[in-house]
């Protein structure tokens, strides 16, 4: 039986694949990504998986949470790994061929041959969750917003009325939204605590706080201020070939909704942040370019908040200063 099995899954269907003793794989194909499909995946485990084996799936937005809960609460070893990883990895084997099947296979692969590497999966609080939940909900209805402003300034006289009721409906549930964000928050005591210290940073407010909260889950589950930035996708990133040789920017490789949800913050912070203040001179004195300040001064607020977090004391201007 295995030790290793690969999961390759998408927002309605997995596939399975796990090396067998005699270097071939055995895989079974679009399980549905539901009570059903998860049940049968049981079943095939039973069957070809020793009971603490390592499964190894991707991290695919929200798709692949109810499958890992459903493994862990069955006694498994579950590793959700970033897709990035597994991209690098199959580039490193020259793979040609992408389907979910071959996927799975390479997930399996990478598994069996990293197993020193391998962390284990933990679900998160519910608290968590429900936050995460709410503060994209309220990205969602601020984007609707936005659509209707915008249909509201090139709109023919026969529509607007309509898109006035639509537009007020929606800033109803924003303000809603928020109240239930702030409520969330206020009543638990963690994360309550943790929005404390962040809004104690200037640039960072209660919304940026309460995206912070949401999108890194808990921050003082990553080992350093390298990987919480890297999880942002704010890392630098070195172009070693072509025209752009020897030019920096950043990975990208990351939360997008970090980086769109710190750019503001960061923006604010560059004036009335002492520490980022400061960053943002000694970079303007080197001349570095504007787009190329904003996102280090991104970086450093996200180094700052997780500095706090991690001390547990609130923003120490003279301590920033002296880093």
């Amino acid at each position: 039986m295995s030790s290793i099995v690969g999961i390759d899954i998408a927002k309605h269907s997995f596939d399975i694949a796990t090396l067998q003793a005699n270097g071939k794989f055995r895989t079974k194909s679009k399980l549905s990504n539901a009570a059903a499909g998860f049940q049968t995946l049981q079943q095939w485990l039973s069957k070809y998986a020793e009971p603490s084996a390592w499964v190894v799936m991707e991290a695919t937005g929200v798709y692949h949470e109810a499958l890992a809960e459903y493994l862990h609460q069955l006694g498994y070893r579950v590793c959700v790994m970033n897709p990035a990883q597994i991209a690098s990895y199959a580039q490193s084997q020259l793979q040609r061929v992408k389907t979910d099947r071959v996927d799975a296979k390479l997930i399996a692969d990478y598994g069996q041959r990293h197993l020193d590497k391998l962390r284990a999966w933990q679900p998160e609080p519910l608290a968590a969750r429900r936050l995460r939940a709410l503060v994209r909900r309220l990205e969602d209805l601020k984007e609707i917003e936005q659509m209707e402003l915008n249909r509201l300034e090139v709109s023919d006289a026969s529509v607007q009325s309509s898109i006035r009721s639509v537009l007020q409906h929606v800033q109803e549930q924003i303000a809603d939204t928020l109240k239930a964000i702030q409520d969330h928050i206020d009543n638990d005591p963690d994360l309550r605590a943790k929005r404390d210290l962040l809004v104690s940073i200037d640039g960072i407010g209660d919304k940026t706080a309460a995206l912070l909260l949401a999108e890194l889950g808990d921050p003082l589950g990553f080992k350093s201020d390298r990987a919480i930035t890297a999880f942002a996708g704010l890392n630098p990133k070195l172009q070693d070939s072509g025209k752009h040789k020897g030019h920096v920017s950043i990975s990208r490789m990351g939360s997008a909704r970090l980086r769109s949800g710190l750019y503001m913050p960061a923006v604010a912070a560059m004036i009335h942040n002492p520490a980022i203040k400061a960053l943002k001179e000694r970079l303007q004195a080197r001349g570095k370019a504007g787009k190329q300040i904003v996102c280090a001064a991104m970086r450093k607020l996200l180094h700052i908040a997780y500095g706090v977090l991690k001390s547990g004391e609130p923003f120490d201007v003279k301590k920033a200063l002296a880093r």
